[in-house]
């Protein structure tokens, strides 16, 4: 069975996780005419905003409305990726405009790319080489709370501490 690389249990506020319903779940999406049926049923204002994604443990892409919770896309499941993904339609193809990790629900490593790149390239997508827009997230070893690394300042917004080079946000909170 090939790897599709490391899973992420949802580390976010539990009152989001609430919000999981059976069959709420984003539109799993296996092929290119599965993104053409979804981005359909986009209302224009929506589309032109980027769109919450996960990468299932299967490495399915499942693709949800804009202000939707990752968690509940989902299905409060683990993933290999989450973030936001934006398209544009080229020379009659859709391609990946723009895409994220920011999830800080899961708060998945940048090195949660290679599951991106492969469930795009099974569809049939066009998208960019790397997440167009990365966003570090580190676990504080000393405080437990969980932090948005800014530029290369690996220090504990809350508490001042060091923080860890290494991802380690799955560690229990």
């Amino acid at each position: 069975m090939e790897t599709w690389g490391q899973s992420n249990r949802y580390v976010g506020p539990a009152e989001l996780k609430e919000l999981v319903r059976a069959g709420g779940e984003g539109r799993s999406i296996h092929s290119a005419a599965d993104f053409g049926e979804w981005v359909s049923e986009l209302p224009l204002d929506e589309l032109a905003e980027p769109s919450p994604f996960i990468v299932d443990g299967n490495g399915v892409l499942r693709l949800a409305p804009r202000r939707s919770e990752h968690v509940v896309c989902a299905g409060g499941g683990e993933v290999l990726s989450a973030g936001e993904m934006s398209f544009r339609e080229e020379s009659g193809w859709w391609v990946v405009e723009e895409v994220s990790n920011q999830s800080t629900g899961y708060c998945p490593d940048i090195s949660s790319w290679p599951a991106v790149s492969k469930a795009l390239d099974l569809i049939g997508i066009h998208r960019p080489p790397g997440f167009t827009h990365e966003v570090t997230f580190r676990r504080c070893h000393f405080c437990r709370e969980l932090n948005l690394v800014r530029g290369k300042d690996f220090v504990c917004v809350f508490c001042g501490e060091d923080l860890p080079l290494e991802w380690n946000v799955g560690e229990p909170g």
